[in-house]
């Protein structure tokens, strides 16, 4: 992975704690453990709970041994479900990033039902263009690409803390670092290369994201950082980015307080695989 984030300056400005973003980590971690112990027979789970394109649209049959759930609901239970250690840890390190802030933008129950809707959608969206596969798809990735989706459309100018090529750290703009990242799901899934990974459901969980993001954001909450794309920013504004900036650049925690302009009081509250 060319650009690995590994933290953003975004306070929180509307729950005191993403307790959804790190349940669902812990959730995901849960089933890996379970996953691993079934020891040789993780591939027999990922058959009964993975989302099969050809199961889905009916045109193949699950032994009767393996069907344990209807297909349809396969579209959620499969987003629980992960390949392999390297898999889990980088889902769950773009949940952990970007998570906080998009259930800052909805609060708890929303958030955690747009991420299991849009988890569903781009499982479908993987289906529809894999409808003849009988490979089960697994992983998080969906999902997290629709959170990565709502977060550029809410917070595009946003600083990232980035290690560039896993080595060298930058910090770069939100957009920047979000377009590159959908940039390369398009390159990939028209380079031709082999690949075991879901690239339809990363664009599909995507496009999820930023659509639905209009519609689960609390009222209020403003788009786009509430300004133009390449409006000036105010002297104010410039002021509180740059503390920001000091206050978080020696942590990778999730920011979970709002920041404050020193001259202002308190803000207001195979198997098919992700990544």
């Amino acid at each position: 992975m060319a650009i690995l984030p590994l933290k953003d300056d975004n306070v929180l400005k509307r729950i005191s704690f993403q307790y959804v973003t790190v349940g669902l980590i812990a959730a995901c971690v849960g089933v890996f453990l379970w996953q691993l112990s079934l020891g040789d027979q993780q591939g027999r789970a990922a058959l009964q709970f993975g989302a099969i394109p050809s199961v889905l649209f009916g045109t193949r049959n699950l032994a009767p041994d393996l069907y344990v759930i209807p297909s349809y609901l396969t579209l959620f239970t499969s987003v629980f479900l992960h390949g392999g250690w390297m898999h889990l840890a980088f889902n769950m390190l773009f949940l952990w990033v970007f998570g906080d802030n998009v259930e800052d933008s909805m609060g708890h129950v929303r958030y955690l039902v747009f991420f299991l809707i849009t988890g569903a959608l781009a499982a479908f969206a993987h289906a529809a263009f894999e409808a003849g596969s009988s490979a089960p798809l697994i992983g998080a990735s969906g999902a997290i690409s629709a959170i990565l989706g709502a977060y550029l459309v809410l917070h595009p100018k946003a600083r990232l803390l980035v290690l560039f090529m896993n080595i060298i750290p930058l910090r770069l703009p939100a957009f920047v670092v979000l377009l590159g990242w959908i940039g390369m799901q398009f390159f990939s899934l028209t380079s031709g290369s082999a690949s075991n990974t879901a690239w339809w459901a990363h664009i599909g969980g995507f496009a999820a994201g930023m659509i639905l993001i209009v519609v689960f954001k609390r009222k209020g909450v403003p788009l786009f950082d509430g300004m133009g794309w390449f409006k000036p920013a105010g002297p104010q504004l410039m002021e509180m980015a740059t503390e920001d900036e000091r206050r978080h650049a020696k942590s990778i925690l999730p920011n979970t307080v709002a920041s404050r302009p020193r001259s202002a009081g308190p803000m207001p509250g195979s198997v098919r695989r992700g990544q």
